[in-house]
């Protein structure tokens, strides 16, 4: 190898360390130098978030958003991109972080990390009360299953469902129609009547309980499906970053105002498992 191309390569080798360099610790630079953290989050997840009466972002997501912000010491900016967009990952530096009830995937780690647990909470199945069929989840083959667009639980009713880290999920049905929509819309079409636009949902006990005490129509089938964890997410490319948001959740864990936003919202501590 000449000299020449000896210098070449250790020039490239030289700019090549010096671009990761500037690379780590970007979004942790961009908050401190701004004093204002970007939350990304879905509005039509409630109780997590949601719009409330006044035409304002609220929730349990919400509130752990603003907690967040607090420990760290920045002003909190929410936006609302969409849950696709946001899981998509690359995010261009347009969000620094995503506190918005995201199950960590094989397949979703691949484009996203997952740096912190924050709760834990049971997958369920709902049908109108009025439902006689559906007795457990072993019930649904066949019949019309409304689940979030994009959610886990629409990964787990289409039978291509895991969590990393944990046994392999039995799946006690066989093939059904999966009717993928906005949560909300999806209870209302449930609260219809049996077979009316729905059979049946997979949802969060949280969300569930939450439709279930509101309409009156609706009411849990079976025993749970499974503990499903839920992570901040961030982008990809700064390890600084992602070192800083998990010490901050835990710190929220460690002094209890995790366990005070989830009794607020749920009336029991749902993130006691996480940790």
């Amino acid at each position: 190898m000449s000299k020449s191309l000896q210098y070449t390569l250790a020039t490239l080798i030289s700019l090549a360390a010096l671009a990761s360099q500037a690379e780590a610790g970007e979004v942790f630079d961009r908050v401190k130098e701004k004093g204002e953290v970007v939350n990304a989050l879905v509005n039509d997840y409630p109780p997590f978030a949601f719009i409330n009466d006044k035409n304002e972002l609220d929730g349990f997501d919400v509130d752990v958003a603003k907690a967040f912000a607090e420990k760290l010491g920045v002003k909190l900016k929410l936006e609302t991109p969409g849950w696709e967009t946001i899981i998509g990952g690359r995010w261009a530096g347009r969000w620094d972080i995503a506190i918005t009830s995201s199950t960590p995937t094989e397949e979703r780690a691949k484009v996203v990390n997952f740096p912190v647990n924050y709760y834990s909470v049971p997958a369920v199945l709902v049908v109108n009360k009025d439902e006689q069929a559906i007795k457990s989840v072993a019930d649904i083959t066949g019949k019309k299953v409304g689940v979030g667009t994009g959610s886990s639980y629409e990964a787990y009713v289409s039978r291509k469902f895991s969590i990393p880290g944990q046994p392999a999920i039995s799946f006690s049905f066989g093939e059904v129609q999966v009717v993928p929509n906005d949560e909300t819309v999806n209870f209302q079409n449930l609260a219809l009547g049996p077979g009316v636009r729905l059979d049946a949902i997979v949802a969060s006990l949280g969300t569930a309980q939450g439709q279930i005490d509101a309409t009156g129509k609706l009411k849990l089938a079976g025993e749970p499906l499974f503990a499903e964890p839920n992570a901040v997410v961030t982008d990809k490319g700064d390890a600084e970053w992602d070192a800083e948001v998990k010490r901050i959740i835990t710190a929220l864990k460690d002094d209890g105002t995790l366990a005070k936003i989830s009794e607020k919202w749920f009336k029991v501590d749902i993130t006691k498992y996480a940790f």
